[in-house]
């Protein structure tokens, strides 16, 4: 097989496979063009609700999250339409994107044609890579942001080659964008390369050039974030008190099954091989590293699924070569692969009806699966409850979502069943502001009479949702007259983060 020879700190040349374009490139249109095909399967996810309604107010940052993501959302219907399948065309495309930078992370680490073909059709068919590509979310381009930055860090490290190190700055900068957790394994490999070397690494001006370059790109974020009281650790620390006890239970399953179950060995292989490998083995140490951070944090357990997606890349080179000649070992590591995309395309996307979801194994395991079911429905209710008000308290009333979904919801129907304005004092839409004081009549939706009482003169439920296969399930619709105090004095007791 023809090669590509690239010199190393060692002075020697490692072998790097030509490329499988061909099979590669197949593989991630079929991604892409499936991913199309279901993207109206189902429905919004609620983030995606809140993306499209956070995109109508473009800034350089939000509360709970940089600005990259609605603004994808914002460009999306404005040239696809304000649908559902318009917001999922990025991912789609994304995927596809993904599939051939792990190919690329496979062939850095020596992995030839098979090795290439098996890494671009496990992330093709896996867990997350599937969900993030079937909806609009931050993990959506985590992936293939990190992904990106894995592979110029090997280029770097394996090459020597310093610069790519300014190639991982930008990568690095643009990530910033969408989630900071960029920062997390740019940490974690720079206390890996402290470690284990190489050293001569950080004596390379590059590196530090590429550093520079990161800050640069990402100026813009960082002002607004400390401009604006550092709302994204005042979101971690509300997401630890909130989630943080329930992250770290499901941490260390989730790592199981994020790629692909069956194939954890894969992964298992992948680490041995980075840690074998001086030249890289700073990144053997970073998964590790990351994953203590984020356990004592308490944050999800995808927030390290960018180096999962490396241990599987690098995990299919020996695993192809541990196979190679032996058709009972190769019959094996099909059956795994095999097995891994029925059970992963049953749990990631969209094939059990909609109206089956709710109780499933799916629904209790895929939390983006049970929140995109039953919006529409979720919209009509609430209309039912504004329309039964007399025609009076109408002209006076606003919507009030107990949180972003609930408003986002409520914002997309809003034109279809001439809702009123809709108000929430969850994450960033409590710092869109009160209600106008006209407003003396509140359809309140998810919030509890626990929440109301004292709040205005006078609360009745008036309904419960049905029809969601989520959280949104049996939820109030209450409807509350004359507030206690005015709304800008009310507003700061409503406020509440997660």
């Amino acid at each position: 097989m023809a090669t590509t020879p690239q010199i190393t700190r060692t002075g020697r040349e490692p072998s790097v496979p030509r490329f499988a374009l061909r099979p590669v490139g197949a593989i991630a249109l079929a991604a892409t063009a499936v991913l199309l095909v279901v993207s109206p399967w189902y429905g919004y996810h609620r983030d995606e609700l809140y993306f499209r309604l956070l995109g109508q107010r473009p800034r350089l940052g939000y509360f709970d999250t940089p600005p990259l993501t609605p603004l994808v959302a914002r460009i999306s219907t404005a040239l696809f339409g304000d649908t559902v399948t318009a917001l999922r065309i990025v991912p789609a495309l994304l995927t596809g994107v993904l599939v051939v930078l792990v190919a690329c992370v496979a062939r850095e680490l020596g992995g030839g044609r098979a090795a290439q073909i098996m890494a671009a059709a496990g992330i093709a068919t896996g867990l997350f890579p599937l969900v993030a590509g079937h909806s609009l979310l931050t993990l959506t381009f985590d992936l293939p942001l990190w992904t990106a930055a894995i592979l110029f860090i090997l280029r770097a490290l394996r090459r020597s080659d310093g610069r790519w190190w300014l190639a991982v700055g930008a990568a690095a900068g643009v990530a910033a964008y969408n989630r900071q957790l960029i920062v997390l394994l740019l940490v974690g490999v720079g206390a890996g390369i402290l470690l284990a070397g190489p050293r001569t690494a950080l004596r390379d001006p590059r590196l530090w050039l590429g550093a520079l370059l990161a800050l640069a790109i990402a100026a813009p974020n960082v002002v607004y974030q400390a401009t604006h009281e550092w709302p994204q650790a005042q979101m971690a620390a509300a997401l630890k008190i909130d989630e943080g006890d329930d992250n770290r239970i499901t941490f260390v399953p989730l790592q199981l099954v994020l790629v692909s179950w069956p194939l954890v060995l894969v992964m298992v292989a992948g680490w041995i091989r980075l840690w074998r490998d001086r030249a890289v083995r700073s990144l053997a140490i970073a998964y590790p590293l990351c994953c203590a951070v984020v356990l004592y944090a308490g944050g999800r357990p995808d927030y390290v699924a960018g180096l999962l997606l490396l241990l599987f890349a690098a995990g299919c080179v020996p695993t192809v070569k541990w196979a190679a000649g032996r058709p009972r070992r190769r019959a094996l590591v099909t059956a795994a692969v095999a097995l891994g995309v029925v059970s992963n395309v049953v749990f990631a996307l969209p094939v059990i009806p909609a109206q089956s979801l709710r109780g499933t194994p799916v629904a209790l395991a895929n939390e983006v699966a049970r929140e995109s079911v039953g919006w529409p429905g979720f919209a009509a209710q609430v209309a039912a409850a504004v329309r039964a008000l007399p025609a009076e308290d109408r002209a006076r009333a606003i919507l009030l979502a107990a949180n972003y979904g609930e408003a986002g919801a409520l914002d997309r129907w809003a034109g279809e069943y001439a809702l009123p304005p809709v108000h929430s004092p969850h994450n960033e839409l409590y710092w869109w502001g009160p209600p106008p004081e006209t407003a003396r009549v509140a359809v309140v939706v998810g919030a509890p009479s626990s929440f109301l009482t004292g709040r205005f003169s006078r609360c009745d439920q008036v309904a419960s949702i049905d029809g969601m296969a989520g959280e949104e399930q049996g939820v109030p619709i209450t409807v509350c007259r004359d507030p206690a105090t005015s709304w800008a004095a009310l507003w700061p007791r409503l406020r509440h983060y997660s």
